[in-house]
């Protein structure tokens, strides 16, 4: 299939390139695959960057039933993750680190829930007046996304952080310090270093602060999420599963780290400009 029409979400060729080796092979058992896998891996980044439902992919993508298939599968068999995971090595080699990071940051994000979020899987975040889901995220000091969990709004920033944390120490052995915000100071601060052997360093706000600051580290993770709900789909919570927001999250992530690696353009280091304030 050939689209005359091509959206800003579609893959170059560079970037096709980087991704297509990355993906399972066709099988070469049953039937044949009838649409090429590129135009699949278009179409969820076009729900991705774009929102909608399935069912409003443009005609000129592959049927949404298709579309929502491969990504179905890719979730449940780890492709996806695997996908994710080897651009995010690429990316830190392109930008001279190595693969394993030594630190991390960790923050979480409530969302607004849409209708399809079911009753059993959001709740209500008393403190940012929310009701629907918490995303937790720990990223590397480039940014990059190394651990993902989504829960009901109402899960405290503590117990998520925990839940978090024990997927990101089998994946990531080597990254055994995380800076975190005030909301997980505490017992959990304590708990990983006993049980996880991970060191978490508490970044406050300078005492009396009035204005916004920057402050070191946790403005990385923050640049994080304004990376992910800039695509539409993120910016409430849709998916009756919170494991299909996890995945979307990872699909807003291989876009962005697709087009960087393409242009081989490695992040960089942002050096905050000093604020003034007027009285």
């Amino acid at each position: 299939m050939s689209r005359s029409h091509h959206y800003p979400s579609d893959l170059s060729d560079g970037e096709w390139a980087l991704v297509e080796p990355l993906l399972p092979p066709i099988s070469k058992d049953g039937r044949p695959e009838e649409h090429p896998r590129r135009e699949i891996v278009n179409a969820i980044l076009y729900v991705a960057h774009n929102g909608g439902v399935w069912r409003s992919l443009p005609s000129d993508f592959p049927p949404w039933q298709t579309v929502y298939g491969f990504f179905y599968r890719w979730r449940k068999k780890g492709v996806t993750v695997k996908l994710h995971d080897a651009l995010r090595d690429k990316l830190r080699t392109l930008a001279g680190r190595d693969v394993a990071p030594t630190m991390g940051i960790i923050d979480s994000q409530s969302v607004k829930g849409a209708q399809t979020v079911g009753r059993g899987s959001r709740g209500y975040d008393a403190g940012k007046k929310v009701n629907g889901r918490k995303r937790f995220f720990i990223v590397d000091t480039l940014g990059l996304l190394l651990a993902v969990l989504v829960v009901p709004a109402g899960v405290q920033d503590r117990d998520g952080g925990r839940r978090v944390l024990v997927d990101h120490y089998f994946a990531h052995r080597r990254c055994r310090h995380l800076c975190a915000d005030a909301g997980f100071a505490g017992w959990f601060v304590e708990w990983a270093a006993t049980i996880m052997r991970t060191t978490v360093s508490i970044i406050r706000k300078k005492p009396g602060q009035k204005h916004f600051e920057v402050l070191p580290k946790r403005w990385i993770v923050e640049r994080t999420i304004s990376w992910i709900t800039a695509h539409r789909r993120l910016a409430r919570d849709y998916e009756r599963e919170p494991a299909t927001s996890e995945s979307f999250i990872h699909w807003a992530m291989i876009r962005i780290m697709t087009r960087r690696i393409a242009r081989q353009t490695p992040i960089k280091r942002w050096t905050p400009l000093a604020v003034t304030h007027s009285e």
